[in-house]
């Protein structure tokens, strides 16, 4: 019986390549290397930023809001050009607060949100003037005691966590019990709570799920969050001003996953804007994205320092490794480890291949960034490609771990 074929990875189209070697904004990745002076690096693509957002305005209702959400990743000449291009970004910190005020971005088109704020997060959004997303009635408690000790009244919106989750989603947000937000069936007294103090409310921000491939399992959590928000929405005495659905948008990691067919979602979208503003014309409708705006715009770049052979195993032993990579390694949530899309961007194309394992110099096992992959012969020298990589990357990396050299990144 022949051996089933083994699923692939989902081609990774959006670089091209000259001369068998990887091509990243417009430069051979070479001379990327010889520029940046060192490895490891990942490298963002700006025209691969911008041709994203170009497809969302283009498959999307045109009053459809897109957020970029800077988690994803926050280096500040990302963020800065991802501002240029966005109706509002988001944040889960004061950190993250003082690069979206950085940019040309307006205060009033900031968000926070994200269980747990200190009261540095929180008065630094209240002054600003930055929407805050309220998880719970404590953290409102806290927000009101800020607010009036600066003298300064909050932008509010209620987090809602809720009835239902995203099936099929890689992180499940909401359903269930969760520390996001508040549950739906509480929301309607915790409003009036809300009304009998002097804030701006602006809205409501549910976001059930993220990292969805599945068109018809977003529909469905879409039309559910709607339904909700609209429900809750009779229990607004003003105007509805935000309705935050989040994003859910996923991107290809693994073998056998396919890109999001974002063609299927624009006319169910049409339907779901216009339901609302049928009810609530003044409201503002945001898509809060991070993964799906970024993600497939990085590269994780190092070098083959060693090349081994152990009891028959090929080895590729690099400069880089879980300490600056950690989701590539499998340990971000990953329960059974797959194997990132990987390639030599230095031999792409070429014909002399073998299988591999490649691993970065620390001093465990749990140090794999690619676990017997057929890859083109490499040898010490050559570089070292994670494709993937805008998200999640670096900032999400116990970058201390073994006191190993930082990585660079760099907009290209």
């Amino acid at each position: 019986m022949a051996d089933t074929p083994r699923p692939k990875h989902s081609p990774m189209v959006q670089f091209s390549v000259t001369g068998h070697c990887l091509q990243v904004g417009g430069m051979s990745l070479t001379r990327l290397a010889q520029r940046v002076g060192q490895t490891p690096f990942f490298a963002y693509d700006r025209q691969l930023l911008s041709d994203r957002i170009r497809e969302l305005r283009r498959q999307l209702p045109s009053s459809l809001h897109i957020h970029y959400a800077i988690k994803a990743n926050p280096m500040p000449a990302l963020v800065q050009h991802m501002a240029q291009l966005v109706d509002g970004l988001d944040v889960a910190s004061a950190g993250e607060l003082r690069v979206a005020l950085d940019t040309p971005m307006p205060a009033e088109c900031i968000s926070m949100a994200g269980p747990g704020k200190s009261e540095r997060d929180l008065s630094t959004a209240i002054a600003a003037g930055a929407v805050v997303h309220v998880e719970s009635s404590t953290e409102f408690e806290r927000i009101m005691e800020l607010s009036t000790e600066m003298g300064v009244p909050p932008r509010v919106a209620v987090r809602v966590n809720p009835d239902f989750e995203l099936k099929s989603s890689g992180m499940k947000m909401g359903g269930g019990a969760r520390p996001f937000g508040m549950d739906a069936e509480i929301v309607p007294d915790f409003l009036k709570q809300v009304f009998s103090h002097d804030v701006e409310f602006m809205g409501f921000h549910l976001f059930a799920g993220s990292q969805n491939l599945r068109v018809e399992s977003l529909k469905e959590a879409q039309q559910k969050t709607v339904d909700l928000a609209l429900r809750l929405a009779q229990e607004v005495p003003g105007p509805l001003k935000i309705l935050n659905m989040g994003g859910g948008l996923g991107i290809p990691y693994f073998p056998g996953e396919e890109s999001f067919d974002l063609s299927q979602l624009g006319p169910h979208m049409e339907q779901l804007l216009s339901s609302i503003h049928a009810v609530r014309p003044e409201t503002q409708v945001v898509m809060e994205l991070g993964r799906y705006l970024v993600g497939e715009a990085g590269i994780y770049v190092c070098r083959v320092v060693d090349k081994k052979v152990s009891r028959g195993q090929t080895y590729l032993v690099t400069d880089g490794g879980l300490h600056q990579h950690l989701a590539a390694s499998g340990n971000f949530g990953q329960v059974i480890r797959k194997n990132y899309p990987v390639a030599i961007g230095t031999r792409m194309g070429t014909q002399d291949r073998e299988e591999v394992s490649i691993v970065g110099p620390l001093c465990t096992p749990l140090d794999l960034l690619a676990d017997k992959m057929e890859l083109p012969r490499a040898e010490v020298g050559d570089l070292v490609v994670i494709f993937q990589s805008g998200a999640y990357g670096l900032t999400a990396s116990p970058q201390g771990f073994l006191s190993h050299p930082a990585a660079l990144e760099v907009l290209v």
